[in-house]
């Protein structure tokens, strides 16, 4: 039965998953990227970058089993990039250059729609503008029996939670603090309800802890 993932979804000390000031130059917001330190480390984030080293461990082994079954990803706008309202013209294509590091259909949840954007290594960007119920069918049915991943942002992910849609979460907690931003949590007063915690491994950094929907009987 395919399912809807949460992976490797990093949050600061006191609960934040971005910092305020999204931009081009700060995608995590000012000061946000910190919360990524642990990734950045890793050999399979150096891998998917296109550089050689990178550590090993239990950070890596998380970082490398992300995208393990998984045939389509969904993503909110300020995960594909910082423009806001309508869009204006087709010239922003992502972060990440012409070769995204997803390999898959790509629906972004957005309130304004734009065309499908074919990019480099298999990735296209879906624009959905009509709920997140709907970019759910639609990856499920582009990922051809294989597992959806949802990358974010908080907005987003904390909606699925609210709706249940979420299968499996996987949250890494780290060591930093960034005083303000974006909380994932807030308003999931079904979390205790229709989850439960299946995994906790710390590694010397970060703390990993995977939450499931509970089985009904």
């Amino acid at each position: 039965m395919q399912k809807l993932v949460v992976r490797c979804f990093a949050l600061s000390l006191d609960g934040f998953s971005s910092a305020p000031g999204q931009s081009l130059e700060n995608p995590f917001g000012k000061g946000g990227l910190v919360i990524m330190d642990w990734a950045r480390q890793t050999r399979s984030f150096h891998k998917m970058i296109g550089q050689e080293g990178g550590s090993t461990g239990i950070d890596d082994d998380f970082m490398a089993k992300a995208m393990d079954n998984i045939g389509a990803n969904i993503l909110g706008r300020n995960m594909f990039g910082p423009v806001r309202g309508p869009w204006a013209d087709d010239d922003w294509k992502g972060w990440w250059g012409p070769n995204p590091p997803y390999h898959t259909q790509v629906f972004v949840v957005t309130h304004h729609a734009r065309s499908a954007l074919a990019m480099e290594g298999g990735t296209t960007f879906h624009f959905v503008n009509d709920g997140i119920e709907s970019a759910l069918q639609q990856a499920f049915v582009a990922a051809q029996g294989k597992d959806v991943r949802l990358g974010g942002g908080a907005t987003l992910v904390r909606q699925y939670l609210q709706a249940g849609l979420i299968d499996e979460l996987h949250i890494v907690i780290t060591d930093k603090l960034l005083g303000s931003g974006e909380r994932l949590f807030e308003g999931t007063d079904n979390l205790a309800r229709d989850y439960e915690c299946v995994e906790t491994v710390a590694s010397g950094t970060v703390t990993h802890v995977r939450l499931a929907k509970k089985k009904r009987d």
